[in-house]
Parts: C-alpha cells; structure tokens; sequence
C-alpha cells in the first residue's frame, strides 16, 4: 500500500482533486471503476493517486469486486462509475451490499448541476433509485461539502450494520475550485449506532440460556462482521450447546467442531434444520430470521423462546418475537454474556445430554452426502468437493447463485470466518467471478477460487480481461450443466419436468476453455472422474494468470436437502419423495 501523505487543509484545488485527496484520506487503496463523461474530471487526479484504480469492463463488476474485497479485508469496498447507464450498472451491487451487510461507497459523477432535472444526455436520478438500499446516499452540488460528506459516507458505512453508501457528484462540482477541508471528528444528527448492550438485557439473557434444556445457537453473518468468532466458541464451549452457521455466517464456527450441525434453511442439513424446529432456545447471534432459514414462519421453531442480539434494532422483532432482546455489537455481547453466563451457570447448570445425543444421532444418521452418476460423469458435488479438499481451509471461496452456491456451502469444510463469499439475501448471478477478483486483490497472498455456474459465469466472464491485465490470478471452476440448474431443479420437483427456458447449451456453445484463452487465462476442462484431481492439481499449480476450469457435470443432480418455498422446515426432504425417518430419532 502506498504511503498517503496528508493534504493540508485550506490547500485550493478543484473539486475532483478534492474527492481524490479525500478517498485517499479515508484510508482507501484500491478502488475499482470505469470512467465516463460526468465523472471524467475526477479521473485526472486518480492519474497521480496513491490509489490503486483497477478498470473493469463493465460497472457491475467494480461494485460486485469492492464487495469481495469488502468481506474479504472488513473494511470499506469502493467502486467509481459515470452517471446514467455507468451509476445505474452499480444499481445491483448497492442492492446486494444492502441485503448481505456488505460497507461499501459507491462514488457516481452527475450532470452538471444546472442541467439536473432536465433529462441531459445521461442524466439518471441515481439518488432516487437507490434510496431504498443504501445505508445513506448524497447528491454533492458545492465542491466545498465534498471531503466532509466523503469522510460521513466511510463513517456510515462501516460503523452499526454495515452497508452501501453512494455519493453522486455533480460534474461542474468536480471542476471548480474549492478549499480542502478534511473534518476532524463526525458528529450527524440522528446517527449513533449503539455498540454496547445494556447490562439488564445481559442479565436477562444469561438467566434464559441457564433455565435451557434444548437451547441451539443460531449465528449469521453479523458474527463475522463484527469480528467475533473467537468469542463465539468461548460461548459455545462454555454453554456446550448445538451450533447452526446460515449461509452467511459459514466459516464463523468451525465445520469440524463437534457441536456444529452444519446449516440451517431451505438446504441446510437435517441436522441444523431439525435443532431449531425442537429447540426450546434460539441463541440468536447477528441474524436475521431469513425465509430461507424460517421456511414457513408460523411454524419455525415452535416451542422455543427467542434470545436476539443484533447491531440493529430494527431486526429485533421484525419477523419473530424476541423474549430477550439484545441490542449491541455482536462482538460486544458475546464478549459481556461470557462471564454473565459463567454466574448464571454456577447457580443453574441444565443438562444438556440427552438434547446433544438426540442432535447428534441426527448429524451421523443424515450426513450430507450425493449419489454418483451411474453412466460414469462427473458429480458436480464431488468436483467441488475435491477442490475444497486439494485447495486447503486457508482457501477463499466466492460461488454465484444456484446450485453450485448451496453445493459449495455444503460440501467444502469452513473452518475459518471471511473465507466463503456468496450473494446470500440478494441472490445475484454473476457475483462469483468479481467478487473473486475483488477477494484476491483484497488477500493477494491467499488462492481464491471462485465456484461458478455456466449460467452466472456467462453475466460477468468479460471480468477475466480485468484479472488478467492487473495481475489478479483467481482461479475459476465453471460446473457446467448446460442449465440454470436450480431454476431446472424446480421445474423437476414442482412443474412436471417442463423445462421452459432454462437449457444452456454450455457444453456446446460457448467453448470455456478457449474463451478464457482469448481473455487472457489459462483454460483446462475436465468431465472424467478419473482426470478431476489432476485437472484440479493443475489449476493451483498456476499461480501467475487467472485460470478457469470447465468441469463438465451430470445434468441431472440435485440439491438435498430441501425444504420447498412456503412449506414448514417439519417437511424437510433427504432426497426426491424421501423424508427422515422421524420414528427412529428420539425427538
């Protein structure tokens, strides 16, 4: 990272060297963005910036890209972009960072301020359109507000809840001249996240986790944004109660500690999914009762009292009643709950056996686990599997949305937090590879594998050019099931195996291997079992070019568990037509 010498204050510049003196003063090295019209005055002093620019090739990719390097580092991403068409590629993005909790500040250049309202030549109200998912967001006219509202717009989006800010600069903003004011402290009205939980609601939540015979840990990605996964064993070791991870929060408990159960929703394990159904305690740690988790709502976890803590009131009782709510930094809570649970132990300590051998008889009876194809290809749960496996825990893993996401959730070991990226709320095709580019340049040191699905891979592969001319080597499994495989999955089980629109051809056209040549990467292709591990071998052999593998799987294979869309997660199914056998579980 380059050295950033401060600007002094009362120095005169233009607003656009202003914006950059001020991007460099939050702290940021790296941004990722194309350039345009509105925001091209900003661009000449990106020229002679400390920052790192990286030019994508489309703006989704930069606002997909500052989101992996976001998860990846904890700190803010940042993506640049035009106004018009270049601010509203970044609509997606916003929307995904909003719903996942990702800090980011998105920087968009606008008409000139005399021209706003007019329908100029690229003119789009970018402010209006992305109210309702940013944290907050800024129209600058005055080039004087501009370091102020730069330094509000980091303070926003990585203090409480993380999430996006955008700041939308007028051109003529960027052009005239100003002073640099860089402010000493922040102080906006109305804005003061509450870090530290009450010591009431401590209290409370210990005497509740005591008085438990069935209590089960329900923790979301908030863990991990708050830094707390060692506090969070500490508790889980102290309680020793069941643990679920969602989507979000895999890698925020270790895989292969005994008292996790894997996870939990719509494809979680029966396991994880069965804990919170007969639990008579949610220990609910940053997050959020997803419908994906819930499945039907009046009827998650019927007999259980709730234990909330969350950064942001407004989760607290917004889909379930929380009987003990715990308003807080996450890292804070577990770390003031620790010895307020130790006391409450002392007095009370319940007996968890018999709720821990039921929960266990669960996790050995109902493993995860896939049939191999009978004419002899390859299982897409085995390919990613095995790049788990040969790739190593260190490893960081970015995924697009479908079936390849919940297979890499299932089936690659998470033993350490900020190592699997995913469009969790949002559910975005074509996250994986930016996101990949972004997490690699954010730990450079680290092999980053992005695990991609022919259908996502096709929205945003032209980000393999941007990896290849700036050094940024990830590494790409394409599984290719010629199908937007989940959506062919639903028109399997629920629309009698009519499949309207969803066949690909990817094993036809296009060819991957020689697509990624022509962009620069190294191109391998596998459909053999026999080649996997040596296909795979190779591709973490190249560490100088970005390298995609096209794994050519069975068609066919399905994700399971299952829980349908709208149904009780009591109706979780093991495989097609096959539940749990409940009567042999004492439950």
């Amino acid at each position: 990272m380059a050295k950033h010498v401060p600007t002094a204050n009362g120095t005169e510049m233009t607003g656009a060297t202003s914006l950059v003196k001020s991007l460099e003063a939050a702290g940021v090295d790296v941004m990722f963005g194309l350039p345009g019209g509105a925001i091209l005055p900003a661009y000449d002093p990106i020229f002679d910036s400390t920052i790192r620019h990286i030019l994508v090739r489309h703006e989704q990719g930069a606002g997909h890209a500052a989101t992996g390097y976001a998860q990846v580092t904890g700190r803010a991403g940042v993506c640049i972009a035009t106004s018009g068409p270049g601010a509203t590629n970044l609509v997606t993005p916003l929307m995904d960072a909003a719903m996942d909790s990702v800090p980011l500040v998105a920087i968009t250049g606008q008409v000139p301020s005399a021209a706003i309202g007019t329908d100029a030549f690229q003119e789009a109200d970018i402010r209006g359109i992305t109210m309702p998912f940013t944290k907050h967001n800024y129209l600058v006219t005055d080039p004087a507000e501009i370091p102020g509202v730069i330094a509000e717009a980091f303070h926003i989006a990585t203090t409480g809840r993380p999430g996006p800010v955008l700041v939308d600069v007028a051109k003529d903003a960027l052009q005239r001249m100003t002073k640099y004011n860089w402010p000493t402290s922040i102080k906006l009205a109305g804005y003061n996240p509450k870090t530290t939980p009450d010591t009431q609601a401590i209290s409370d939540a210990a005497a509740l986790i005591a008085q438990s015979s069935k209590p089960v840990f329900y923790v979301g990605g908030g863990v991990i944004k708050a830094n707390a996964s060692a506090e969070l064993r500490q508790l889980v070791e102290l309680l020793g109660a069941p643990v679920v991870t969602t989507l979000m929060a895999r890698g925020a408990f270790p895989d292969s500690h005994p008292l996790h159960m894997g996870m939990p929703g719509m494809h979680g394990t029966v396991a994880a999914v069965t804990a919170l159904q007969k639990a008579d305690l949610l220990i609910t740690l940053g997050a959020r009762f997803d419908d994906r988790v819930t499945g039907k709502l009046s009827t998650f976890a019927p007999n259980a009292k709730v234990l909330h803590a969350d950064i942001d009131p407004a989760e607290i009782g917004k889909n379930r009643f929380a009987d003990v709510a715990v308003v807080g930094d996450v890292k804070e809570t577990i770390s003031a709950l620790i010895p307020a649970l130790k006391a409450a132990l002392a007095k009370n300590q319940p007996d968890l056996t018999t709720w821990l051998r039921q929960m266990n008889s669960l996790k050995s009876t109902y493993p995860l686990g896939y049939d191999l194809p009978d004419d002899g290809s390859l299982s897409p749960q085995h390919v990613i599997e095995r790049i788990g496996k040969i790739s190593g825990t260190d490893t960081i893993f970015t995924s697009g949305v479908g079936q390849h996401q919940m297979w890499a959730s299932q089936f690659i070991s998470y033993e350490h937090p900020r190592t699997w990226l995913n469009s969790g709320g949002a559910g975005t095709m074509g996250y994986g590879v930016p996101a990949a580019m972004g997490a690699k340049v954010g730990a450079p040191d680290t092999t980053v594998w992005a695990i991609d699905g022919d259908g996502c891979f096709q929205m945003t592969n032209q980000e393999l050019v941007t990896c290849a001319l700036n050094n940024i080597p990830i590494k790409v499994a394409i599984i290719n099931n010629e199908s937007l495989g989940m959506v062919r999955q639903w028109q399997t089980l629920f629309y009698e195996g009519r499949y309207s629109n969803t066949s690909l051809e990817s094993k036809r056209v296009p060819n991957f291997p020689m697509l990624a040549e022509s962009m620069g990467c190294v191109g391998l292709s596998c459909d053999r079992p026999e080649d996997l591990d040596k296909t795979i071998e190779k591709a973490m052999s190249i560490n100088d070019q970005p390298v995609v593998v096209d794994f050519r799987v069975h068609r066919d294979a399905m994700v399971w568990p299952m829980v349908a869309a709208g149904t009780s997660n009591d109706e979780i199914m093991i495989a097609r037509a096959t539940a749990p056998d409940w009567d042999s579980q004492e439950l």
